[in-house]
């Protein structure tokens, strides 16, 4: 019951917040917002596992170089708060946005056979679906549905609508229905970077991290070529969008081979901008 009524009111000020967000408009809501979460975030979300999290990325790191990688941190998390209201914005036009690897795109598309899209949390993560479907991929997105059970229709509405129409819930059921939608031709995107209890245990900047085998798996069984992605917000808000070279699982011995290549991908993402990315998940909880 308690928990009912704290995702309650969670859910009644994140809406009363949405309304506010409207009403400022994208620019102005950025900057209120990411002041906002730069303030707020780090009273309801641990230091100690993002700190411990960044002396794993990096035990070189100062302790100026980790508080200003949070407080980036949570800037970005203010501002991706702030455009799930102008997804439709976002949909219509492609000025936010630049893609580099058009040709990997344009390859997948005239091959007319599925690939298996991986990436992690990093700027406004979201986009990445969306941007590929508007390239006329055919895709199918795995998400985690959120634990506010009141909150989550509407995050599912938004991105059915906006992103992906074609949504798989993360589980059993999800691994079902990804290999029905590989049947049909659908693509697979998938994030990578979050802890996952019944995947393999894989070195992660050289510490044991519980990795999903998924993407290795329907590589593997269906053989397809798996496509990193990674996305970053610049300066003036605005995103690249970088394809890089499909990794073919042929190359590899076994599901756990291409899991520890993938994670080593994930990596040269990390390094390029840790300011962007979740250090507030327990990602090397054991």
């Amino acid at each position: 019951m308690i928990k009912k009524i704290k995702y309650f009111f969670q859910t009644a000020l994140i809406y009363l917040a949405f309304v506010i967000i409207k009403c400022l408009g994208l620019k102005i809501s950025r900057i209120i917002f990411s002041f906002i979460f730069k303030n707020i975030g780090p009273i309801f979300k641990s230091k100690k596992i993002t700190k411990k999290n960044l002396q794993i990325f990096s035990n070189q790191i100062s302790e100026k170089e980790t508080n200003m990688i949070m407080i980036e941190m949570w800037s970005n998390y203010g501002k991706i708060f702030v455009e799930y209201m102008f997804l439709k914005k976002f949909r219509n036009y492609n000025s936010h946005i630049v893609i580099k690897g058009q040709k990997i795109l344009e390859d997948i598309k005239n091959s007319n056979e599925p690939v298996i899209f991986i990436s992690g949390h990093f700027a406004n993560f979201e986009l990445m679906s969306m941007e590929l479907t508007k390239q006329n991929i055919k895709l199918a997105t795995i998400y985690r549905p959120l634990n506010n059970f009141f909150l989550n229709p509407l995050m599912e509405y938004l991105r059915k609508k906006f992103i992906c129409k074609e949504q798989i819930k993360k589980g059993r059921t999800g691994v079902k229905d990804a290999l029905e939608y590989i049947k049909k031709k659908h693509s697979i995107a998938l994030m990578i970077d979050q802890r996952v209890s019944e995947g393999e245990k894989i070195k992660f900047f050289n510490v044991g991290a519980y990795t999903t085998t998924m993407p290795a798996q329907l590589a593997l069984k269906f053989k397809l070529k798996i496509v990193p992605i990674f996305i970053e917000r610049k300066i003036d808000n605005s995103f690249e969008m970088k394809l890089f070279e499909p990794i073919e699982p042929t190359q590899f011995k076994d599901k756990y081979e291409i899991s520890k290549r993938l994670n080593e991908v994930l990596e040269k993402m990390l390094i390029k901008n840790p300011n962007q990315w979740i250090w507030t998940h327990n990602r090397w909880k054991l």
